[in-house]
């Protein structure tokens, strides 16, 4: 019986070694190979509340009629020019979503009811939860990436305002595809 429990013991021995050496592994490379404890992902799942994919569409649509400007596009392939890493790619949205929220969403907030008033509640959730998502490394080039975004909006005024209004539909698109976590495995870009 004694040998019995010896041989049942040991691969289950083994196995907590290797487990326990993979941490330790992990952790002596900063958990570069673990994407798992990024902060820069959302869940599939914010982005299936009631109706939010419809409210955000409608109010995009609406803004869009309103928008004059036809030969700008602000949220797309230019926002992550050079960068290529998933985090990298969900951080540059965080900081164009809080730009957008701050300098577009809340002082507009008054215009498009009653879609704005669902919408802006939905993209601060979103906010909040990439709060967190930092890029540790040189980043001078999602800055200007980003602040090329800013400075066209603020180049274009009220204009722009509505322009990005009229592409809430855009980024509600890329911060899902960018950022979040799908039931197959979340995307890494090393």
């Amino acid at each position: 019986m004694a040998a019995l429990q010896k041989s049942v013991g040991s691969p289950l021995r083994d196995t907590l070694a290797a487990g326990c050496l993979l941490v330790m592994v992990l952790c002596s490379q900063g958990g570069a190979a673990a994407p798992i404890t990024s902060h820069c992902r959302l869940n599939e799942s914010d982005f299936q509340e009631p109706y939010i994919f419809n409210h955000t569409f409608t109010l995009a649509q609406e803004a869009s009629l309103a928008d004059n400007i036809t030969d700008v596009r602000l949220i797309g392939n230019k926002l992550f020019h050079g960068i290529h890493q998933v985090t990298k790619r969900c951080y540059v949205l965080k900081q164009v979503l809080n730009f957008i929220l701050e300098e577009v969403l809340f002082p507009q907030s008054d215009k498009f009811h009653p879609y704005m008033g669902k919408v802006v509640p939905f993209f601060s959730r979103l906010s909040k939860k990439l709060s967190q998502c930092h890029v540790e490394s040189d980043n001078q080039h999602i800055q200007r990436n980003v602040q090329n975004l800013k400075n066209t909006v603020k180049k274009l005024g009220e204009s722009g305002e509505i322009k990005v209004i009229g592409e809430l539909n855009l980024l509600f698109t890329t911060l899902k595809r960018e950022c979040a976590q799908v039931d197959q495995g979340w995307k890494m870009g090393y």
